[in-house]
């Protein structure tokens, strides 16, 4: 059986594939497992619990509750927030436990359910495979006095609020900025930091009706961003997803500003401040070849992992950096957040603007982003991309034609029997050619 847990926690259809039942098993379970460890030695444990404003969001948290509670977790509800505000608030309130209830970017059918330890950080792997071995055990329920407690939380949004507005460095008096925040977590959040750090204020996608989250706007549909900020005049756009923790920008004249670009500003602003320990950004093998080349420029050392943000945030624990992110826009600050907080990015970004008194596209020349084309083969057998003699001769070959400036990226699918081929070059001609044959040899070879 597939592992029930992904990259960034329990995902599906809401009704169909993440169930009220299932929904409260693994509540139950991820108390029992956390209670085995002995994370609650010594005290009443307490659960905060939080969601987007997607409909199902409604009826799977009451289940989430009702399966802390019945478990003898006493549970806050945080109500909507962002995902990223879940997790500080998870530590701020000396919870044992967060619970965030949100399929991020994916439409409004689908949700999820993600886990937080006591710090804020997503629950490592094996514990995770703990919680999915204990769903549906029998064991002896609390009763009486023992049963959990359940309130709601007074004062949650104002001290997430109070923690971005902290962390922004300068005041962005002068800015005017239009925010898309999806019609999801952010709506309230993301308007009311922004106008408190002093920006001028232009909102769109920030009237959820539980349907129309994601819905053409937010951080994968950046057209209607695109348009507010001509129309208003704005100096900047920001996006986020439904829950928040990603950020795409838009420039004064509505060219899209992308992860790979915002980590390469902020990259060189923490260096400048002495804030980039060792000088080192951890980001994906996905990222642009132009972002590694203009770091390595700059002096600032890479750190490669495989794609997702908790592997990012692994490789910065390990290595004791404080800076990291995706091409898509998670970037984790290490020092202000425990995850990717897109509203917490957007801030720092609109600083660096407010700081150096420059617009927004001359900041994103501090890399060229090269070509890049992205290929899927479907129907092949995905376990030989990285064994196959003839693959690996024909990536050898394209690498060498390639040189310095290009590179290619052969990645199974995690989820289908298919093969995403991408290349990068230095024109988009030569970066769809490489693309295209190197497609022809998957097919060939692993059909």
């Amino acid at each position: 059986m597939a592992r029930l847990f992904g990259t960034d926690g329990v995902r599906g259809l809401a009704n169909r594939d993440l169930t009220a039942r299932l929904a409260m098993d693994l509540s139950v379970a991820a108390a029992r497992v956390l209670g085995e460890q002995g994370e609650f030695r010594g005290h009443r444990p307490l659960a905060v619990v939080g969601r987007d404003p997607r409909a199902s969001g409604e009826f799977l948290e009451a289940a989430v509750v009702a399966g802390l509670a019945s478990s003898g977790v006493d549970v806050l509800r945080l109500g909507v927030l962002p995902t990223p505000a879940v997790a500080y608030l998870t530590h701020q309130l000396h919870a044992d436990l967060g619970v965030m209830l949100s399929a991020s970017h994916n439409p409004a059918p689908d949700n999820g359910i993600k886990f937080f330890d006591r710090y804020g950080h997503k629950l490592p792997d094996e514990t995770e495979d703990r919680i999915e071995g204990r769903l549906g055990e029998e064991w002896d329920w609390p009763t009486g006095a023992g049963v959990g407690r359940v309130r709601d939380a007074h004062g949650a949004v104002e001290q997430y609020v109070a923690h971005l507005v902290a962390s922004v460095p300068v005041s962005l008096d002068g800015l005017r900025v239009v925010v898309d925040c999806a019609n999801g977590a952010s709506s309230d959040v993301a308007p009311e930091a922004l106008r408190r750090a002093g920006a001028e204020v232009v909102t769109i996608g920030t009237a959820p009706d539980g349907l129309n989250i994601n819905s053409g706007c937010g951080s994968t549909h950046l057209d209607a961003l695109r348009a507010a900020v001509r129309e208003h005049g704005a100096d900047a756009g920001i996006a986020n997803d439904g829950d928040a923790d990603r950020c795409l920008a838009v420039t004064a004249a509505g060219e899209v500003v992308d992860g790979d670009q915002i980590m390469a500003i902020l990259a060189l602003e923490m260096r400048e401040s002495g804030a980039l320990v060792n000088d080192t950004v951890v980001a994906t093998v996905m990222s642009n070849l132009g972002f590694k080349l203009a770091m390595r420029e700059a002096g600032i050392t890479v750190v490669e992992t495989a794609v997702g943000d908790r592997y990012v945030l692994e490789a910065m624990k390990a290595g004791g950096f404080v800076f990291g992110g995706e091409q898509s826009g998670h970037v984790i600050l290490l020092d202000h957040a425990t995850t990717g907080d897109g509203v917490l990015t957007g801030l720092r970004l609109l600083a660096a603007m407010a700081r150096r008194g420059r617009p927004l596209d001359e900041l994103a020349k501090a890399m060229t982003r090269l070509p890049q084309v992205l290929v899927n083969v479907k129907d092949v057998d995905k376990t030989r991309a990285k064994t196959s003699p003839e693959l690996a001769a024909a990536v050898a070959a394209a690498e060498a034609d390639l040189g310095e400036t290009g590179r290619v990226l052969i990645r199974p699918s995690g989820t289908e029997a298919m093969v995403r081929v991408m290349v990068e070059a230095a024109s988009q001609d030569q970066a769809q050619s490489v693309a295209e044959h190197l497609a022809g040899v998957v097919r060939t070879t692993l059909g």
